[in-house]
Parts: C-alpha cells; sequence; structure tokens
C-alpha cells in the first residue's frame, strides 16, 4: 500500500511591511519627522508648558543605549569565543596574519586621535551638559594595567564592563576551546553535543537580541533629535557636521595607509587594488555589513587583483573575523569627540587607554551588525565617559557605519596583498576555471 505525500509548497513567512524597508530609510524618515516635531516645539527656545514631553521624547534613545550596554558584554564574549571555535589560523602564516591585523588597528587608533586633536570637531558647537560630566583624572600606569587585566572573579567583567579583562577571558578559554575541539568533535559521534555548536548557538542567540535593539534605532533617533532640536535648536548638530568631516578625514588618511603599504610590501599597483577592488568596496558601503562582502572580496582578490588563493582566504576570510580598523578608529574618535563637547579633557594617558581598549574591543567584533555602537559604550566607560551621549552620534552612526565598514573591507584587502608577498603568482599557479 503506498502513501501519498503533500505536494503543498511550504509556507514562506512575510515580514510585516515596516520590516520590509531598509534601516537607512527608516532612519532617514526618522529624521526629517524629528526636524519637524522639534522645530513645532519651539526650535531652541520651546514654551515651558511642553517640558515635560520634551523631555519623554528622549526616553526610546535611552532604553537602546542601556540595552547595548547590557548586550556589550556577553556579545563581545561570545563573539571572541566563536571567532577562535571555528576559524582556521594556520601557524607561522597565521602569527604574521595577527601581526598584520594589530599593526592596521593600532595605526588606525592613532590617526583617528590625531585628526581629532588637531580638528576638534567637538568645539565647532555646543550642546547643553548635566552637572554630572566630570571625568576622573587618570594617569597611564602601564602595571596597573597589567594588574587589571586579570579579574577578581571570572564573571566580574560582565558586571563591571572592563573590555581588557573580558578579552583575557575570552581569549584564555578560547584557546583552550580550540584544544578541547578535536576531543569534543569525536564524542559529538558518539551522542555528545560538541562545544562549538553550543557556543555558536549562543552566539547566534544574541546576535537574535542585538537585531531586535537595533530594529529601534529609528525609534531613539527620533526622540533623541526631536529632543535635541526642541531644546537647543540645530547649534549641537554643527558639531556633528565637523565630527562627521573629521571620521571622513581620518577614514581617507587610513585608506592612503593601505595603499602606501600595499605599493611597498606587495607586487600589487595601488590603482589596480582600487579597481580591483571596487566591487567589494560598494558592496560593505551599500550593506554596511563586511560579512555580507566578503564573499565579493574574496573573488575580487583572485580574479580581478590576481592574488593566490591562500593569501586572498586569509585575509578576507580568516582576517575578515578579526580586523575592525574603520570601527576601531571611529570609537576613538568619539570618545575624543564628546570629550571635546562636553567641555571636559582627556589626557595623554587617558587616550592611550582608549586606544589599547579600542583594539580589545574590535577583536572578534568586526561582522556583529552595528559593531561600533555596541563595543562604544565600553571604550567609554574605560575613561569615565558619560555614555548617555551616544545617542547623538546615533543620529549620523547610520552614514558612518557604511564608510567605515568600506575602511574594513579595504583593510582585509591589504591584509591579503601583503600576505602575497612581492612576487606574482605565475602562470603555472593561476587557476583558470572555465
Amino acid at each position: 500500500m503506498s502513501q501519498t505525500q503533500s505536494t503543498n509548497p511550504p509556507e514562506t513567512k512575510v515580514r510585516p511591511w515596516w520590516q520590509r524597508i531598509p534601516l537607512t530609510l527608516q532612519i532617514l524618515i526618522a529624521l526629517v519627522a524629528a526636524v519637524s516635531l522639534g522645530i513645532a516645539l519651539g526650535a531652541g527656545n520651546p514654551n515651558p508648558t511642553n517640558a515635560t514631553l520634551i523631555n519623554n521624547l528622549a526616553i526610546p534613545a535611552e532604553l537602546v543605549l542601556k540595552a547595548l550596554r547590557a548586550l556589550a558584554t556577553p556579545l563581545i564574549l561570545v563573539a571572541v569565543l566563536h571567532t577562535l571555535m571555528t576559524t582556521n589560523i594556520p601557524g607561522t602564516a597565521g602569527r604574521r596574519l595577527v601581526g598584520l591585523l594589530l599593526t592596521n588597528t593600532t595605526v588606525a587608533i592613532f590617526i583617528g586621535l590625531l585628526v581629532a586633536n588637531v580638528l576638534r570637531p567637538g568645539t565647532w558647537g555646543s550642546v547643553a551638559t548635566s552637572k554630572t560630566t566630570d571625568i576622573a583624572a587618570q594617569s597611564l600606569d602601564p602595571w596597573g594595567l597589567l594588574r587589571d587585566a586579570v579579574p577578581e572573579a571570572v564573571l566580574k567583567p560582565l558586571v563591571d564592563n572592563n573590555v581588557i579583562q573580558l578579552i583575557v577571558i575570552a581569549l584564555s578559554f578560547g584557546i583552550v576551546l580550540r584544544g578541547l575541539k578535536s576531543e569534543q568533535i569525536a564524542q559529538a559521534k558518539n551522542g555528545y553535543q560538541s562545544i562549538e555548536n553550543v557556543i555558536g548557538i549562543l552566539f547566534e542567540t544574541v546576535i537574535g537580541v542585538l537585531n531586535w535593539v537595533i530594529a529601534l534605532v529609528p525609534f531613539a533617533v527620533f526622540g533623541i533629535v526631536a529632543k535635541t532640536v526642541a531644546k537647543e535648536g540645530f547649534a549641537p548638530f554643527q558639531s556633528l557636521a565637523g565630527f562627521i568631516v573629521a571620521v571622513l578625514v581620518a577614514l581617507v588618511l587610513q585608506a592612503c595607509y593601505y595603499l602606501t603599504r600595499v605599493k611597498l610590501g606587495s607586487w600589487v599597483h595601488p590603482l589596480k587594488f582600487l579597481s580591483g577592488g571596487s566591487d567589494a568596496f560598494l558592496t560593505a558601503f551599500s550593506t554596511s555589513s563586511s560579512a555580507a562582502a566578503m564573499p565579493i572580496t574574496f573573488e575580487a582578490l583572485q580574479t580581478k587583483i590576481g592574488l593566490r588563493e591562500s593569501s586572498a582566504a586569509l585575509g578576507a576570510l580568516v582576517g575578515a573575523n578579526f580586523n575592525n580598523d574603520g570601527t576601531a578608529l571611529y570609537e576613538a574618535m568619539s570618545a575624543l569627540y564628546i570629550s571635546q563637547l562636553i567641555g571636559q579633557h582627556l589626557s595623554l594617558g587617558q587616550q592611550l587607554i582608549v586606544v589599547l581598549t579600542s583594539i580589545f574591543a574590535s577583536v572578534g567584533a568586526a561582522n556583529i551588525p552595528n559593531a561600533g555602537l555596541v563595543t562604544m559604550t565600553l571604550v567609554f566607560t574605560s575613561v569615565g565617559l558619560p555614555t548617555q551621549y551616544i545617542a547623538l552620534l546615533v543620529t549620523v552612526d547610520w552614514f558612518l557605519d557604511r564608510c567605515r565598514t568600506a575602511i574594513n573591507v579595504m583593510g582585509d584587502m591589504t591584509v591579503s596583498a601583503l600576505l602575497d608577498g612581492k612576487k606574482p603568482r605565475s602562470v603555472d599557479e593561476a587557476e583558470f576555471t572555465i
């Protein structure tokens, strides 16, 4: 007796209409609506009877920032563990890869701090500050940083938002778990679930919650912009324009640094590098995701630029899981910009702490959506900056995120070119597909 099988096609879940609108367009709509409401409520000269309404407009932004602070530490922890468990890093080439990634990220941060100190975009406008914006004076104490790198309890960095301690814990557990990975895979055949699968589930879970928070960003933008325009007019946005200019200048300088390294350290001509990688850059800018651009980057490095497959894979696939140069630059500049905006001063020691924290915060966070907003809370906390001012940066982050993502991809491609060396692959090495 034969059994009949259902021929009905599987049901496809239809997303609500508002989820089909790109996030960038949602934010632009929120900006237009917020400016209109802010003008209607006074545009810098509000009616006292509307004071409560105006103050309540910022509640969505405060909730989003609280959620980002809550997600920052567990997200970085599981991201680093997930990256170490799923990435295959070869021996000698892997050590050179790590050196290149650290060098590029460090240079990016110093470029960002240099531009922020020279242009001082935070002084281009003014913003009303609370009475609790004083930053405790800190001096650079290398031995103190070393002592502080080891937490008193394993879970304490999750509560204190100490990114250096968090990365130390994540790297320690990640290295040990990599060593146990082969044993766990063998056990999985006998019915045990591998640790890699468990960490992968945790990572996807945290990312899912983060996506819920990111979906609320347009409401946060609407609230904070409407409140700011209503209470202070457009003066605060003058400094934001300066901040955009400063970040773009820093990103261009970082791109020039990449091209210089490609010229001096590889056989690839900079113009060929730019033209061959144009599709990858445009994909990164349009999608605001280095992960989405990853297959296009990998293909361009081999077919359009002509790198060896091993070099392309190390930079575009392995390095992309660790590289976050543009985001690290942006976070360092954001910290200095906010300190200037609220009339405070970050000493040289505090700026070096920003450098260290930005480097550590960028580890493993390259493929996290809107990673800059998430890890920025950790960078601000490290030097005592009030995190509530991140809400002001949310209004321009949608654009700058695209720009720094393109720089992240350029950094991945630069690493691949440097790993390929100064001798191009021969015709015999080239692989042709018909």
